[in-house]
């Protein structure tokens, strides 16, 4: 077997079901601990993905029909304000199966393991950025980002001499936070001087509060910095949060096209192409914006539904973007995800499961993550359990976790 699988450490999840016990008696369970959208998926893409099913008789090209590529292009030149020819469908776009799959297939292909490399990261993160980085041969290095993103300022030269990729996440999962287009400005300087790649997760980008404040995307910044042949920038996007498309398992990567050029060659061999269903379906969900401005507005109300009920018990704000919340918790994050399932039946994933200990701090720890993802009254519900709980912790004499 590789040996670099024993470098890999149980995904969040399992831990999780091993914490859990029994859920409370006599409520109904609800997740909060998994971020898999569940708002019905619009009844346009279904109609565009059962009418191209003729499409399942021939195998699919890699690189993707010209007509996604096409409208992949097109979303990027209209929401991040790229110039009109920056974009060519057939040099900077690449469809991929799911932006999970690409990330990871990412790190494989452009880490030379032979430079004992560094794949940087935020940390708390996304766990596919790590295991990509290990089974690519790498050693991950994490920024802590406990609150927002992390400060790239603070990371000395000898980190960025050693670094091959850095896998940003804007807006940030869990934290919701947005980097500045400044922060990916000095970034992109500092791949070019010390020869890094930048992989930006911008996964949950459509889901913005508020609705005229859209986050900034790396594509964007390098443009505007003059960078407009993308050098060093590749950028991954998805229809699952933006489209509620979980199980359409269809996004894409765009950016540096020589890069893409290199990558579009190692997926040739490792055989990641999306159906012809699957490519007509993304091609109408991604030409079309009506759908992703009423699913914003679902989060935005939830949010302003659960908040007010939260607030006055939990230290916990209202991301910038996302559906999470990522509240600090009176105990220890373990005990509070334990007792509240025991208790109140609602599931929610402690923070020290989506960070690693860096200088003795786990910065995802007494923090846990709560996906707004089910129905506005569920998540209702869920609040009214989640403050019940919290009022109890607090008359047992449970101050701020240390």
């Amino acid at each position: 077997m590789n040996p670099d699988l024993r470098r890999l450490q149980p995904y969040p999840f399992e831990r999780l079901a091993g914490l859990l016990g029994e859920p409370a008696p006599g409520v109904d369970p609800i997740a909060l601990s998994i971020g898999e959208p569940r708002h019905p998926a619009p009844d346009f893409v279904r109609e565009a993905l059962t009418e191209a099913l003729d499409g399942l008789a021939r195998y699919p090209a890699t690189r993707g029909e010209p007509a996604l590529r096409e409208a992949i292009a097109a979303w990027l030149t209209r929401r991040f304000h790229l110039p009109a020819d920056a974009v060519d469908p057939g040099r900077h776009t690449l469809p991929v199966a799911g932006t999970r799959e690409a990330l990871f297939a990412f790190a494989q292909a452009v880490v030379d393991r032979s430079r004992d490399p560094l794949v940087v990261m935020p940390d708390p993160f996304y766990q596919i950025y790590e295991g990509a980085a290990l089974l690519a041969g790498a050693e991950p290095h994490y920024l802590p980002a406990g609150d927002g993103q992390p400060d790239l300022d603070a990371v000395p030269d000898a980190v960025w001499d050693r670094c091959q990729l850095v896998y940003l996440c804007s807006p940030g999962n869990p934290t919701g936070a947005v980097l500045s287009r400044e922060a990916m400005i000095a970034l992109m300087e500092r791949a070019q001087r010390h020869d890094f790649l930048i992989a930006s997760d911008e996964c949950y980008s459509e889901i913005h509060h508020p609705e005229s404040e859209p986050p900034v995307g790396l594509l964007e910044a390098a443009a505007e910095a003059g960078n407009t042949d993308f050098r060093r920038c590749v950028v991954f996007h998805s229809l699952s949060k933006r489209s509620n498309l979980p199980g359409l398992r269809s996004g894409f990567v765009a950016g540096d096209a020589e890069v893409l050029q290199q990558f579009l060659r190692y997926r040739t061999y490792h055989g990641a192409g999306l159906g012809p269903p699957v490519q007509a379906a993304s091609t109408a969900a991604w030409s079309d914006e009506a759908h992703v401005g009423e699913n914003r507005e679902r989060y935005r109300a939830k949010f302003d539904a659960v908040l007010p009920l939260l607030e006055p018990v939990l230290d916990v704000r209202r991301p910038e973007a996302g559906f999470y919340l990522w509240p600090r918790t009176p105990v220890d994050d373990e005990t509070f995800a334990r007792r509240l399932h025991a208790e109140e039946g609602v599931t929610v994933l402690p923070g020290r499961y989506l960070g690693r200990e860096v200088a003795g701090h786990n910065p995802g720890a007494n923090r846990v993550r709560m996906a707004l993802v089910a129905e506005e009254n569920e998540c209702i519900e869920a609040a009214h359990r989640i403050r019940r709980f919290v009022e109890r912790l607090h008359a047992e004499g449970a101050g701020p976790a240390a």
